[in-house]
Formats: C-alpha cells, structure tokens, sequence
C-alpha cells in the first residue's frame, strides 16, 4: 500500500497524463441528482452519490473556483461513499477537492470497497486557504491529489464526514487530475473584465459552513 497526501494543484500542472486516463467532470448531471450510472456501465455510483451546481449557475453549490465549471460531486453519507469500476484501471488515481474536514480515500482491489486497500490517499481541511477570484462560495480552494499503485483496482471509498467535501475531474489511470484550476493571472484578467461590466453585479461570499448551501 502507498500513501500519499495532497500536492499543489500548480506542481502537478505540467505533468503529462497518460492518453489512456479517463476524467470524470460530472457536467451535465443536474443540481442535487444521484450520480449512480451516469458514467455506466463501467462507473457505478452509491446511492448516496450527488452532483452539484454553483450557485453561480443556479444549483445549490456553496463553492467557487471549482476545476470544470460548474458541477461537482459530493456524499450525503459517509457510509455510501463508493464508487465501483466494474472494469477495473490500473496506474494512478487522481482527483480535485475542497474541504472543510480531513478524511481518507482508499482505492480497492475489489468492488463494494472489499478487498485489499491498493492505495489510500489523505486530505487535509483547506477550502478557505488562498483563494482567489470567484467572489462567491465558502469551499473556494481546490487542490489536487494523486496516487500511483500496483494492480488492478475496482472501487474507491471516498470516506471524510457528509456534506463536506467535494470533488472534481476524478481521474483513473493516471496520478494527475484532468483539468487545471485557473491560475491567479488568469483571474485578475477575468475580474478586470467584471469590473468594466460595473458594480452592479458585485456579490459577497457565502458564509455558509456546508458545502450544499441550504
């Protein structure tokens, strides 16, 4: 088993993916409705598996700054938290989060979250540290997370507490994430935009402590 813990979204930037990784981005999945066989047949959801729209976009989202605009995904119970690849993948498993909460992901040899653990991967509590640009949303902080292991996994138990932390552009068969967290330039440029649209469309941040604003 190999452990890794959480690397800068900005490190991983410029590491080549395989052209075989696949990324899951959730975009068309509509605001608060189970995940479950969307990505079917080979990406099976539980139950308890969510999509999720910024506010921005007129979901229910308490995020910003969110990798592929303008979905995500979350649990609403940390005991149904699987996800099952009925085909298996090999090499790497990556993906972008935000929140408020530590939790552990464990990436198994078997489906249902049953088998031997391949690799676990830690995340940290950081949706508020340094973000930038997108003036609305408390989970505004993405970073990118990434393992490599040995043979072939068929699920993943994403673990952490209900409603508190998100994920993006899951990625299988590769260490790095598909899709880039926008760099703080590229902000400034789009704020510079906003502003000429005038002070009108200026918003405050939500203050909400959950991920999926009430």
């Amino acid at each position: 088993m190999r452990i890794f813990l959480p690397f800068a979204a900005a490190a991983v930037a410029c590491l080549a993916s395989p052209a075989t990784a696949q990324t899951l981005d959730f975009e068309g999945i509509a605001n608060s409705t189970p995940v479950a066989s969307y990505y079917a047949p080979n990406y099976i959801f539980s139950p308890a598996t969510l999509a999720l729209v910024d506010e921005d976009a007129g979901g229910t989202g308490n995020f910003a700054n969110e990798p592929s605009a303008n979905t995500i995904m979350f649990f609403l119970d940390t005991n149904n938290a699987i996800l099952d690849v009925t085909n298996g993948f090999t090499t790497g498993f990556s993906f972008f989060y935000t929140s408020s909460t530590a939790a552990t992901i464990n990436v198994y040899d078997g489906l249902g979250g049953t088998g031997n653990i391949l690799a676990t991967l830690g995340v940290t509590a950081q949706h508020t540290n340094n973000c930038v640009g997108d003036p609305t949303g408390t989970f505004c902080n993405w970073t990118a997370v990434g393992v490599t292991f040995a043979g072939t996994a068929y699920s993943i138990d994403f673990g952490g507490t209900a409603g508190q932390t998100g994920y993006d552009n899951i990625t299988f068969g590769s260490a790095t994430p598909g899709g880039a967290v926008p760099e703080p330039g590229t902000w400034a440029m789009m704020l510079m935009g906003f502003g000429a649209v005038g002070f009108a469309m200026r918003r405050r941040r939500s203050t909400s402590g959950a991920l999926q604003a009430a």
